[in-house]
């Protein structure tokens, strides 16, 4: 592939064979790698992108309209997850090594025979890139991150909003690997869309992951679901990230959950995975006020136009429902579209859920008033799948508890007087929910736990000592924290 800051319009169906031959063969050895080496071409990887800030920032900005700061603080973080998983193979928990010895009394009433279990690479990964984080869920975002870190090569379909910028930073991370000995094809990137559902058919792929709308997001997974041998997919769809405030709350400090609002809204063009696209307010409020009265930013450029035209047609859906009137903004047609708040109530909402509590990717949310506070339970045990569901609430208040035990089953991650926009790269992030939020409930795409998507577990049955993975050895050379006949022996 191209070492240049140009990328291709699209990779031809020979070229992609030869992408994804190249990853397969590179498997082996990196499946067999240490833990070191995969450390050291992490923060390879890592340093070579820090060592090109500028550049990349500055062909970002072309492409994407966001501001400087903003894709210096994402590039910032992308290179931290580099690192931090660099840490997390060194932790050793991500294996998740267990060992049952034999036992000839197990309790079942039959010996129990030496058992061996560890996760190991699930194989290669085909990741497909997002259009509003050209760098943290792009070329050498989270998902690739968490992939090269469990053992697996990597190809990246990426995204027609940033080519120039995928390009460059696949040469960049292509350099960093290979000045580590890596081996070759571990990493490479295709163009075009036909190029990436080639890919996905692929018989060497074994995993995909993807970060986009629900209707690309649904096709592609209907294509690894309907392979000859199915795959796992980890699609990051659609979310509206519903926020629900009490009476108490909105009564107490109705200027700070406001003005809370609408930078989580307005924030990045609110072209972030987690705006909260409904809000819920007491009928009445000062908060309501403040909200109809609020000054919105001024039209800005959108990542691409096929954005701009479907943040354009969601309000507009929005806005000719009979049961929704303009709150502040305007959607008035420009070049670029209007910030825009929109105002409902909590009764359209449980009478018309589909139209009205659905994802508008820009700069515009929903407010929905509410007479009763019971109405918040009553609307969120109607959602569908979220990413996340915010609370802005007091420990007094009575729906308080009913409210987060109905969220906590709608949602990935249920936030408490804080707003979900801001995904931390930590230990325990959660970034992930029910469909259409995902593909695959029971994982992250944020946070060290995302590594274990991209492994599958492996039991080694009576195999001597020798033969065993290190990790599963009798004397525990890595050092790693293993279940030992069911107890957790962890290494000082």
């Amino acid at each position: 592939m191209t070492t240049t800051a140009t990328a291709p319009e699209t990779t031809s169906p020979a070229e992609v064979d030869a992408v994804v031959a190249r990853a397969a063969a590179a498997s082996a050895p990196w499946r067999a790698s240490t833990v070191a080496e995969r450390v050291r071409a992490l923060g390879a990887v890592a340093d070579r992108l820090d060592a090109h800030v500028d550049e990349l920032v500055a062909l970002a900005g072309a492409e994407t309209h966001l501001a400087e700061a903003r894709l210096r603080g994402e590039l910032r973080r992308t290179t931290f997850q580099l690192r931090l998983f660099g840490e997390v193979l060194e932790e050793g928990s991500w294996l998740d090594a267990r060992i049952d010895h034999a036992d000839g009394d197990w309790p079942m009433g039959a010996p129990r025979p030496d058992l061996r279990r560890q996760l190991e690479p699930i194989g290669p990964v085909l990741v497909f890139a997002a259009s509003n984080f050209p760098f943290a869920f792009s070329v050498a975002g989270g998902d690739s991150a968490s992939a090269l870190a469990a053992g697996n090569a990597v190809v990246v379909k990426a995204h027609p909003g940033h080519p120039d910028l995928s390009a460059r930073t696949a040469a960049l991370v292509r350099e960093a690997l290979s000045s580590v000995g890596a081996p070759d094809g571990l990493f490479d990137a295709v163009y075009g869309t036909d190029a990436g559902v080639q890919a996905l058919r692929a018989p060497e792929i074994q995993a995909a992951s993807f970060t986009g709308s629900i209707a690309g997001g649904r096709a592609l997974f209907d294509i690894a679901a309907s392979r000859e041998q199915p795959i796992p997919f980890y699609g990051e769809l659609g979310s509206v990230n519903p926020a629900f405030v009490t009476r108490t709350a909105a009564d107490e400090r109705a200027g700070e959950i406001a003005e809370g609002f609408l930078a989580s809204v307005m924030g990045s063009a609110g072209q972030l995975c987690t705006k909260p696209g409904v809000l819920l307010v007491p009928s009445g409020s000062n908060l309501e006020r403040l909200l109809a009265s609020a000054t919105l930013p001024t039209p800005t450029p959108l990542l691409n136009p096929a954005i701009a035209d479907g943040f354009r047609a969601s309000v507009a859906a929005r806005a000719d429902h009979s049961g929704v009137d303009i709150l502040a903004g305007s959607t008035a047609g420009s070049q670029d579209p209007h910030p825009v708040l929109l105002t409902t109530t909590a009764t359209a909402l449980r009478d018309d859920p589909e139209a009205l509590i659905t994802e508008m990717f820009g700069p515009a949310a929903l407010i929905a008033s509410y007479q009763d506070e019971a109405e918040l339970v009553s609307v969120a045990a109607l959602l569908d799948g979220q990413l996340t569901a915010t609370v802005i609430g007091s420990e007094g208040d009575a729906v308080a508890g009913d409210l987060v035990a109905t969220l906590a089953t709608k949602a990935g991650r249920v936030l408490w007087n804080q707003w979900p926009t801001g995904v931390s790269v930590t230990w325990a992030q959660q970034h992930g929910g029910p469909y259409p939020a995902t593909t695959s409930v029971g994982t992250t795409s944020v946070g060290t736990a995302a590594i274990t998507r991209f492994l599958r577990p492996v039991t080694y049955q009576n195999l001597p000592d020798a033969l065993l993975p290190d990790a599963l050895k009798d004397a525990n050379p890595l050092g790693v924290p293993r279940r030992v006949d069911g107890r957790l022996v962890t290494v000082s």
